[in-house]
């Protein structure tokens, strides 16, 4: 209780105020980055792999509430340290095989560090969540001192993203006590979207297979 007061306190607040500007700021430079190779392929390859991109930061009072849960200690080191989704950006592409081009994109800049990758693409979650989690690093440049910002990205096809927002809105609903027989009918969905994702790729790998042999056809004549 005595951390949370002094964050809360008139220099602590200001501290904290300045911590989360800092994340504010990483996501700025994660989208700058998203933004530039999402422009490149749309002019250059005449192809985007991502769809949709949103981004948010957690506020205050959350940051210091999933503290208190966590039992971890309210200084702004720890939080550091331990919270890494204080920053998060979603990326939403149509394949499978767009959600790791775009972080093998990402990853392999120079500037960027990769602290963590979960694959529930690969090893979706029981309930049948599926997405590519990274969780990175980023410099961010102050006036004083350069700080390195952690940054949750999750990365997801369009089928992959609408069965988490349903899932979601459910168990808000619900408030989180759904019925067992709904969670069976979610899971059937979640399979259902995998499929879909699965014969839509398919489907794009043909067309593409039927361009480039156009081309070699054209090419010839």
């Amino acid at each position: 209780m005595t951390g949370l007061l002094s964050l809360r306190s008139s220099d602590g607040g200001r501290d904290l105020t300045r911590f989360l500007m800092s994340y504010k700021f990483g996501i700025d430079e994660m989208m700058t980055k998203i933004n530039i190779l999402k422009d490149e392929f749309t002019y250059i390859h005449e192809y985007t792999p991502i769809e949709h991109v949103k981004s948010r930061l957690k506020s205050a009072d959350s940051v210091l509430g999933k503290a208190a849960r966590k039992g971890i200690p309210l200084t702004l080191d720890s939080i550091r340290d331990n919270i890494h989704d204080i920053a998060g950006i979603r990326i939403t592409c149509s394949f499978i095989q767009d959600a790791y081009r775009i972080s093998d994109l990402l990853t392999g800049q120079q500037d960027i560090t990769l602290i963590e990758v979960k694959d529930y693409i690969a090893e979706p979650k029981p309930n049948g969540y599926r997405s590519l989690h990274l969780i990175v690093e980023v410099p961010v440049f102050m006036s004083d001192r350069v700080e390195s910002v952690r940054v949750e990205i999750q990365i997801r096809t369009v089928a992959m993203d609408f069965w988490a927002s349903l899932e979601h809105k459910i168990f808000y609903k619900y408030d989180k006590a759904v019925p067992a027989a709904l969670l069976d009918e979610l899971k059937d969905a979640a399979d259902v979207a995998r499929n879909l994702d699965v014969k839509m790729e398919a489907l794009h790998d043909e067309v593409r297979e039927h361009g480039a042999a156009l081309h070699v056809i054209a090419s010839v004549e």
